[in-house]
């Protein structure tokens, strides 16, 4: 197994806990996605645990580039998100599993040995959410920068000065959030947007 992982003290936790483990070895650990890159080509691991907010490379860019070289790597994203968006983003990206840092102690043996077995790992209330908004509409990635820029406070003017359109334009484009994400105000778009991974923390 390969760890990839910006904090050493999760990674260690990850090393205790398969330590107990007679079927798996850690062979690898990575900080971030460049490094996790690198890694695998030099381990080729059977099961790699992906963490998603990490610098420079992040999981999800990571997951994308291993798979497109490795179609048959098996890897589970590792983060502290319930939010579906961000799980739907990982399972396009490639990721064969979701695992929350909440379960690993509890979840992690289990979901490594379903991983190599070639089952999909994906936690029952985020598939639950998943399904909730499978049918919904998804924000643009022009509408995902006008919400980031109104929930760090910002007005119309200010985020239409922010992006270089129009004020109007930014109007139309957060009645179109609002209505995507069923919210009542600007302030309810934001929080479901950080709930479901939409916007990150």
């Amino acid at each position: 197994m390969l760890v990839v992982d910006d904090h050493p003290l999760l990674r260690e936790g990850i090393a205790a806990v398969l330590q107990g483990q007679a079927d798996m070895q850690l062979v690898g650990e990575a900080a971030n996605g460049i490094d996790a890159i690198a890694q695998f080509r030099a381990l080729r691991p059977d099961v790699t645990l992906m963490d998603l907010q990490m610098p420079g490379m992040g999981g999800i860019e990571a997951i994308a580039a291993l798979r497109r070289e490795f179609p048959d790597a098996r890897i589970a994203v590792l983060t502290t998100y319930r939010g579906d968006a961000q799980a739907l983003r990982a399972i396009k990206a490639g990721a064969a599993g979701y695992l929350l840092k909440s379960m690993l102690r509890r979840e992690l043996a289990d979901t490594v040995r379903s991983l190599h077995a070639g089952r999909r790992v994906i936690p029952a209330d985020i598939a639950m959410a998943m399904a909730e908004h499978v049918t919904d509409e998804t924000l643009s990635l022009r509408e995902i920068d006008v919400l980031r820029l109104a929930g760090g406070g910002n007005s119309n003017r200010e985020i239409g000065q922010a992006l270089g359109i129009a004020e109007d334009t930014v109007k139309a484009h957060m009645k179109n959030v609002l209505a995507k994400l069923h919210a009542r105000d600007r302030t309810h778009a934001v929080t479901i947007a950080l709930r479901r991974g939409i916007l990150d923390a």
